[in-house]
C-alpha cells in the first residue's frame, strides 16, 4: 500500500514539473518566434518602401497595387540631372551646363536586392499578399500622393495567431496591423519605428 501510494505521489509530482516547465517554455517559444517573425516581415516591408519611393522618382506618384509597380520598375527609367558649374553663383551663368542621362530601374532594383515577385508575399503566409493603398490627399493646403502597405499579425504568426498569446505580451494583438505609410498624411514611417 504504502508503495502504491508513493508511485502515485511520483507520478504527481512528475507531472506537476512537466506542467511547470511547458507552462515556462511556452511564454519563452512565443517571444523568439514573434520577434522572428516580425523582423521577416519588417524587413520585406522595407524593401516594398524602397520600390515605392523609386517608383515614385520615376512616375511622381505611388504604385496602388503590385503589378502596377514591377511593371514599371522592370520597364521604367531614372531621370538623372548633372549639373557642370555652380548655378549659385550669379556671375559664372554661361559656364553651367546640365547634363540628363537616364538610368535603367530594373538594374538599380537590383542593386537593393528587391525581387519584385517574392516582395508582394508576406513571409511565413500561404501566397497573402500585403494591402496596398495609393491615392492622393489635400494635405495642408497641397495636393499630395500618400500610400499605406501592411498585413494583419495573423498572417504570419501561424499557430501564434490566438488572442491567448496577448498574456505573454501586452502589445500583442493578432488582429494589429504592422504597415508602413499613411493615407492620411504624406508619411512612409512603419508604425515599428516608433
Amino acid at each position: 500500500m504504502r508503495l502504491g501510494i508513493n508511485l502515485l505521489l511520483l507520478l504527481l509530482v512528475a507531472g506537476l514539473i512537466y506542467v511547470l516547465i511547458s507552462s515556462i517554455q511556452e511564454p519563452i517559444k512565443f517571444k523568439a518566434e514573434k520577434e522572428m517573425r516580425e523582423s521577416a516581415v519588417i524587413d520585406r516591408l522595407v524593401k516594398i518602401r524602397q520600390a515605392q519611393e523609386c517608383f515614385r522618382d520615376i512616375t511622381g506618384q505611388f504604385a496602388h497595387n503590385f503589378d502596377t509597380l514591377s511593371e514599371v520598375l522592370n520597364t521604367g527609367q531614372f531621370k538623372i540631372v548633372q549639373v557642370f558649374g555652380d548655378p549659385d553663383d550669379p556671375t559664372n551663368t554661361e559656364k553651367i551646363r546640365y547634363d540628363t542621362i537616364f538610368k535603367s530601374a530594373k538594374d538599380s532594383i537590383a542593386v537593393l536586392g528587391i525581387d519584385l515577385e517574392a516582395v508582394k508575399y508576406v513571409p511565413f503566409s500561404d501566397n497573402v499578399m500585403f494591402d496596398m493603398k495609393a491615392d492622393t490627399i489635400t494635405y495642408q493646403k497641397t495636393l499630395v500622393n500618400v500610400c499605406e502597405v501592411g498585413t494583419q499579425n495573423r498572417n504570419y504568426m501561424g499557430a501564434f495567431a490566438d488572442a491567448r498569446f496577448t498574456r505573454y505580451d501586452n502589445s500583442y494583438d493578432p488582429d494589429g496591423i504592422i504597415k508602413f505609410g499613411n493615407m492620411g498624411a504624406p508619411n512612409l514611417s512603419g508604425n515599428w519605428e516608433r
